[in-house]
C-alpha cells in the first residue's frame, strides 16, 4: 500500500511520533492507521523501559486545590532536565497527577512502598491485594481523565513522548476537617 503524507501526518498528530518513525509504522501496518499507533506506542513502552534507571533530578512541585479549597494535593513529579521540567505536556501530565492524588487519596506511590503488614490488613478489608492496591497505590489507580489506562501507563506514555525519565517522587493531600495528612 502507498503510504501518503496525510496519512503520515495524520499519525503524527495523534501519536506525536516523528516522520521517520511514522512512515515506518504506517508501512509495517500496512498503511493501517489503529495498528501503526499500536505499533508506536508499543515502541514508546519500550523506550520508556530503558530510560527507567537514568537520575532524575530536575522537574516540578505543584499544588492542586479542589473543591472550593476544601481538598488539596502537593506533588513532586521529577525529570531529567529543566528544558522538559518546562513543557507544557510535563506541566500537564503534574497537573493532571496532582489532581489524580485529590480526587482518588492514594497512600502510596507505588507497590514497592506498600509495607507487607498494611497489604495484608489492606487486602483484607477491600477483599483483595490487587483491589487494594488499586485504592493505595497511585501508579495502579484507574487514570482519572481516561479509566482504561493506569496512572503508571500515562507516564511510560509520556516517557516515551518526551524522551526522559520521569518519576513521581512524593505527594501529600489534604482534606478539610480529616485527620488524615
Amino acid at each position: 500500500m502507498l503510504i501518503t503524507t496525510e496519512m503520515i501526518k495524520e499519525l503524527r498528530e495523534r501519536t506525536g511520533a516523528g516522520i521517520m518513525d511514522a512512515k515506518r509504522a504506517l508501512e509495517e501496518a500496512g498503511g493501517d492507521m489503529e495498528r501503526a499507533a499500536e505499533i508506536l506506542r508499543q515502541q514508546g513502552l519500550a523506550r520508556a523501559a530503558r530510560r527507567a534507571g537514568r537520575i532524575t533530578s530536575q522537574g516540578l512541585i505543584h499544588a492542586y486545590i479542589h473543591g472550593g479549597g476544601r481538598i488539596g494535593a502537593l506533588i513532586e513529579v521529577n525529570c531529567e532536565t529543566d528544558f522538559v521540567a518546562r513543557t507544557t505536556e510535563f506541566k500537564q501530565l503534574v497537573h493532571d497527577l496532582a489532581m489524580q492524588v485529590a480526587a482518588t487519596a492514594p497512600r502510596y506511590v507505588s507497590f514497592e512502598d506498600v509495607p507487607a503488614e498494611v497489604l495484608e490488613a489492606g487486602a483484607q478489608q477491600a477483599g483483595s491485594r490487587e483491589k487494594f492496591l488499586q485504592q493505595a497505590v497511585l501508579l495502579a489507580q484507574p487514570f482519572i481523565k481516561d479509566p482504561s489506562r493506569t496512572v503508571e501507563d500515562v507516564i511510560k506514555e509520556t516517557i516515551a513522548r518526551l524522551g526522559e525519565n520521569i518519576r513521581v517522587r512524593r505527594f501529600a493531600r489534604f482534606e478539610l476537617g480529616s485527620d488524615e495528612a
